[in-house]
């Protein structure tokens, strides 16, 4: 890699580093809501079974709204709708956090769901603008390996944070934290130039399917669909080999493993010059990805031999979720950009959901091993997929980022009057 492109020269762009670092304290306490709300809601209740509900509340919100916040976003533009999903979100943590052990279960159901569906699609939101920080489009590689990088570490440190301040604070007081850092962040990130100056592109009115009628981005959003129940499973099947084998408190710091994975890949795909730029590209890694987490099927008993291939596996993950994001744009129909990251976003979330669904299914009746398989089976799923995306593709299309195919032409240049930017 050129000293040209490295995330240094490319950072000092006006603005580059105060926009990606506002967006990262923003996102660090979304990596906390979803174990505040489970544990929270067990504390207050004393049932593992209502704390399920809560959380799938917060989750199925969050996969159901992200798509329509990022379209509207596209219409109207970034200020209004993240600073309103912030305060919403604020206000729904912040009682969440203050309701007494009496209040009825579906007090802490409804406002886990209010919080899912408010919350603003703030990846979204800063990957539609990461173009906006070069002037060399051969930066973009980089750019994004870089902040999917530093993004891992929201995911690291996020919920031990959480826990943590349950344990020393209390679960509700780390509840109110995590929205009012979110909203501090929020409106720091939206009084970012960038995300104030950024307007939607021009979009055909009424357009049905919106996003997803690129051929090209529904090819995306199901390789995150298949790649989220690769991580909800495995999650899973590390809980079930390391009850097994150890302790249930043996999970946590394999799981650590798998995220500090992450970071190292993400940190050597950066310095090697960013995601890659071609489906074929793209195949290759998701082929490493499935591998190195089918490959867990062969630890189960040992936590020792676990968590070293954990690490392996945990490294494909940031080079691959890069090379996806870095491929969202040019696939997304023109005007669409948010609505198309939102909707990767709906798709890893129901992965996840599914995946660790079926997961704890075959866990519970057959061992750790068939939970593994489930994820090597979701893996080699996802390499059919973007292999068979490049059957009748053009070669120039198939080593480009990805085709934008059927992206339609508009001149159409309707707003949002109704909410001020």
């Amino acid at each position: 890699m050129t000293g040209r492109h490295t995330p240094r020269s490319i950072l000092s762009a006006p603005g580059a580093r105060s926009l990606l670092s506002s967006s990262i304290v923003a996102r660090l306490p979304l990596a906390m809501f979803g174990i505040a709300l489970l544990v929270h809601a067990q504390r207050l209740s004393g049932s593992f079974a209502e704390a399920g509900v809560v959380s799938a509340a917060y989750a199925l919100a969050s996969a159901a709204s992200a798509p329509l916040l990022g379209g509207l976003i596209d219409r109207c533009g970034q200020t209004t709708v993240l600073v309103s999903g912030a305060a919403i979100t604020a206000v729904a943590l912040t009682g969440a956090g203050l309701l007494p052990a009496s209040a009825p279960p579906a007090a802490l159901v409804t406002l886990a769901a209010v919080t899912g569906l408010a919350t603003p699609p703030l990846g979204a939101c800063v990957r539609t603008l990461l173009p906006s920080i070069v002037a060399d489009p051969g930066d973009l590689p980089v750019l994004f390996a870089f902040e999917s990088t530093v993004l891992e570490l929201t995911f690291v440190l996020g919920p031990p944070l959480a826990l943590g301040l349950g344990e020393l604070w209390s679960t509700g007081a780390a509840l109110c934290l995590c929205g009012l850092v979110m909203l501090g962040g929020t409106l720091l990130f939206a009084a970012q130039p960038a995300s104030r100056r950024w307007r939607p592109a021009p979009r055909t009115p009424r357009a049905r399917g919106g996003a997803l009628r690129s051929r090209a981005l529904r090819t995306l959003v199901l390789l995150e669909l298949t790649t989220g129940v690769v991580f909800g499973a495995t999650e899973v099947g590390v809980n079930s080999a390391a009850h097994a084998v150890a302790s249930s408190g043996a999970a946590g710091p394999i799981l650590g493993l798998w995220g500090a994975g992450s970071l190292a890949g993400g940190i050597m795909a950066t310095r090697m010059g960013g995601a890659v730029r071609s489906m074929p590209g793209l195949t290759l890694l998701l082929a490493a990805l499935a591998v190195t987490h089918a490959a867990l099927i062969l630890t189960t008993g040992s936590v020792v031999a676990m968590g070293g291939v954990i690490v392996l596996a945990g490294a494909t993950i940031a080079p691959t979720a890069s090379s996806i994001y870095a491929m969202v744009e040019p696939a997304a129909p023109a005007g669409t950009a948010t609505e198309a990251y939102s909707w990767l976003l709906t798709a890893a979330l129901i992965g996840e959901a599914l995946g660790a669904a079926v997961a704890g299914w075959l866990a519970q009746s057959i061992g750790a091993e068939a939970a593994f398989a489930a994820v090597g089976a979701a893996g080699g799923m996802a390499v059919l997929v973007a292999a068979a995306a490049q059957i009748g593709m053009p070669s120039s299309a198939r080593h480009a980022r990805v085709s934008a195919i059927d992206r339609p032409r508009s001149t159409d240049t309707t707003r949002c009057s109704s909410l001020p930017i």
